[in-house]
């Protein structure tokens, strides 16, 4: 299945995107013992680090030898033409032969590299020393915002939405299936809300305002770190059309919009005095992972489509430590704003994606759920995403001619769902109604302070 998913994504790299992934094979090889360790923490066991460095062993045998071959029939050709008419045909036949030589190095050789990208792809990046390690109960709390509500009988989202009558699960269901819902009335009227305030909320702090394709290449998906760890399934849903088969699938629906947000800056060459880069997206995210029912999923929580606002950074690799600071004060403040009682948490190494060179993740105190609920987070990808998709700068000052590659961050400002939950738990009244946070009364419609049955 993985094998198969990595295949599909990156056959389409090289004829419909116009590039390959760079990856410094070199650095993996001299690395080994310390990449296997970081997989191993990380809880990535998709490569043996041993193949991997005799993978990357041929690939230099080969490529020298190819340097010799081409090199011995350019001494030939220019042989044959000095030779005398008896010596040419000598000259000829050795030309044959190492042409043949030749043909049979490259392809060794490009079968050899089609086994290292494999393997390479399948690296995760590397890991912060700061970040825990192990599993999820490793976090850190960093920090927390706020008191935890903990009145008697609180109702939950689901039943408090029911009485205010703004989400329907049970005709979603009818329509597309179980993990969907429709926002009706004041219900419709929040999530806008909240993409409102949060995209002008980015946009005061420097972000450009995007709105995304929801549908992208499977690359692009795969470039941006979205790949199943061993033993799991993709999160990905596939589009097939009349002009795709199941072998050769191009597209996919976004499972966030930080894919397409990296897809804006994906074959860049870039000026270090333009970075940062900043932009912050609105799009849907489409995610197959929803699961079975339960009180921890129940309602809104794991859904298959919801609406995201998503913070998204391109820098050199002095600038990415700053910025990832900022992207998370950025989404303090807007919870704080919102007042939400929040914690922050720094994410051991099993938590990490693929891309993530280190991770926090906010999670809200949801009093009907009477547990944490996570609402954001924030990733630096350093260059991982940058070396997939292509995304460089050209230094200012430098004594060579070659580019660098891009640090890439992202984090969400707005996950509306996990929201609409904690503003709908948090700020029940003993009426039945909601107080609406001050910050998007006036995106409301009539500006209420509260919302009512």
């Amino acid at each position: 299945m993985f094998k198969q998913f990595i295949q599909r994504s990156y056959r389409s790299y090289s004829t419909a995107v116009g590039f390959q992934p760079k990856i410094d094979y070199n650095y993996l090889s001299q690395n080994a013992t310390t990449i296997q360790k970081n997989m191993l923490n990380r809880n990535y066991g998709k490569v043996d680090m041993k193949q991997f460095n005799e993978l990357n062993q041929t690939r230099l045998v080969l490529y020298n030898q190819l340097i010799s071959l081409r090199s011995k029939r350019n001494e030939l050709s220019l042989a044959t033409k000095q030779a005398a008419r008896d010596e040419k045909l000598v000259f000829i036949e050795q030309g044959k032969q190492v042409k043949s030589n030749i043909k049979q190095c490259e392809e060794q050789l490009k079968l050899t590299e089609s086994q290292l990208l494999e393997q390479g792809l399948s690296i995760p990046n590397n890991t912060h020393p700061l970040s825990p390690i192990g599993s999820e109960e490793k976090a850190n709390i960093i920090k927390i915002v706020g008191t935890p509500r903990s009145d008697k009988d609180l109702l939950d989202h689901v039943a408090i939405a029911t009485k205010l009558n703004i989400i329907d699960f049970e005709q979603a269901a009818v329509a597309t299936g179980s993990s969907f819902y429709y926002l009706q009335g004041m219900g419709a009227f929040l999530e806008l809300a909240l993409v409102q305030y949060a995209m002008h909320k980015a946009a005061s702090r420097g972000f450009l305002s995007v709105l995304t394709p929801d549908i992208v290449r499977t690359n692009l998906a795969y470039g941006c770190g979205f790949q199943p760890k061993s033993g799991e399934s993709s999160q990905i849903y596939d589009i097939s059309t009349k002009t795709t088969d199941s072998y050769d699938i191009q597209l996919c629906l976004a499972g966030t919009a930080e894919i397409p947000l990296a897809g804006k800056f994906a074959l860049k060459l870039l000026n270090e005095d333009d970075l940062p880069q900043k932009v912050v997206g609105f799009g849907h995210a489409f995610r197959t992972e929803a699961g079975g029912r339960g009180v921890t999923t129940k309602g809104l929580y794991r859904v298959h489509q919801f609406s995201k606002v998503e913070l998204f950074a391109v820098t050199t690799p002095d600038q990415s430590e700053d910025m990832m600071d900022e992207i998370r004060e950025l989404q303090e403040d807007i919870f704080t704003e919102l007042g939400l009682c929040f914690r922050i948490l720094d994410m051991p190494t099993e938590e990490l994606g693929a891309s993530a060179y280190r991770k926090f993740d906010m999670e809200a105190w949801m009093p009907g759920r009477k547990s944490w609920g996570e609402i954001s987070s924030t990733s630096n990808c350093t260059d991982y995403q940058s070396r997939r998709l292509s995304i460089r700068y050209r230094p200012k000052y430098q004594t060579d001619q070659n580019t660098r590659f891009c640090h890439t961050l992202n984090g969400t400002a707005i996950a509306v769902p996990r929201i609409i939950i904690s503003i709908l738990e948090t700020f029940q009244q003993p009426d039945g109604s909601v107080e609406v946070p001050q910050v998007l009364r006036k995106w409301l419609p009539g500006e209420p302070s509260h919302l009512r049955p």
